[in-house]
């Protein structure tokens, strides 16, 4: 469904006007979640000055905020698209910094220390989108300011925002994506062997369940089955309570994202060529055919190795 930029910004504002929390990083997470809100658009020039202004709010900062999200989201229309190649200067910056100056009712004529202490957060927000360099995200900008503005308004207001880690869950959608250079960026970590049907769809199990809080996890083989191995299946209900067969399948190389990590399960069976040297290989016999002690013996060993990965990686 395509949507007007007027209902772009009306859902955001609506969204806002509904929201309980303190915490911008999250309000902005849930409202860029729906389908209204781009990977990248002008939209952002409204919604995230609007997730501060909602945030301080609701931590009894002393706003109008139906009046004051209106008088953004009027200031965010007036910005251009694509500010941060052309004029230099950040949407997501400019939004926060506006959503500021409605709080102390800041303009250009002001005297007193609102004007230059406005100038001071953007340009340290602007700094922060700097050491990260290009090309733009408007997610990736969005947190790196929120973690500036935040800490600006727990320092000169009397009220308090939280603030989250944030993990990355665009990058797929980003066809600019800095990839590790982005400090929100989640490695994405691919477990191949030949089929993709036992040992590599424990590993991607297991990895999810490990490792989902920093990695991106992914099976795959240069062949396929059917069906995911079925004693595997068995096994990892019982002793993780994980059915594989919900969320994973048999899959090829080609149909899973590039990796920055690629592990080899072992190469007993020969192993799969996927255009590049593996980072790893775990050497794993493939229990398919065996005993359930010797299905449970390499189902602890990789559980083992994706928590040694948790630790060094």
């Amino acid at each position: 469904m395509e949507f007007s930029m007027e209902e772009r910004c009306r859902n955001i504002l609506a969204m806002c006007l509904e929201e309980k929390s303190t915490n911008p990083i999250e309000i902005f997470q849930k409202i860029a979640n729906r389908e209204f809100v781009r990977i990248h658009g002008p939209e952002h020039h409204i919604l995230d000055g609007a997730a501060l202004l909602t945030a301080f709010y609701n931590a009894g900062g002393m706003v109008d905020l139906p009046q004051s999200l209106e008088e953004l989201m009027r200031r965010g229309l007036q910005m251009p698209g694509a500010t941060c190649g052309q004029w230099g200067v950040c949407g997501a910056v400019s939004s926060m910094g506006a959503a500021l100056s409605i709080i102390d009712g800041t303009g250009p004529l002001s005297t007193d220390d609102t004007w230059g202490a406005h100038m001071k957060f953007t340009s340290k927000a602007l700094g922060a989108l700097a050491e990260v360099g290009g090309p733009r995200c408007c997610k990736r900008d969005a947190f790196l300011a929120f973690y500036e503005a935040v800490d600006f308004i727990n320092e000169n207001y009397d009220v308090v925002l939280e603030k989250s880690e944030v993990k990355c869950e665009y990058s797929e959608k980003n066809q600019q994506c800095i990839g590790m250079r982005c400090p929100f960026y989640k490695k994405k970590v691919a477990f191949i062997c030949v089929h993709n049907s036992c040992r590599s769809q424990i590993a991607e199990a297991l990895g999810k369940k490990y490792l989902g809080d920093s990695f991106v996890c992914y099976s795959a083989g240069t062949e396929t089955k059917p069906q995911i191995n079925q004693d595997a299946v068995r096994l990892m209900k019982e002793l993780y309570g994980i059915d594989m067969e919900e969320t994973q399948y048999s899959k090829l190389i080609t149909d899973i994202p590039k990796p920055d990590i690629a592990i080899s399960m072992g190469c007993n069976v020969g192993c799969p060529f996927i255009g590049r040297a593996f980072d790893e290989n775990w050497g794993l016999e493939d229990p398919t055919g065996k005993s359930d002690e010797e299905f449970i013996r390499v189902i602890r060993e990789i559980e083992r190795k994706i928590l040694l990965m948790r630790e060094v990686l």
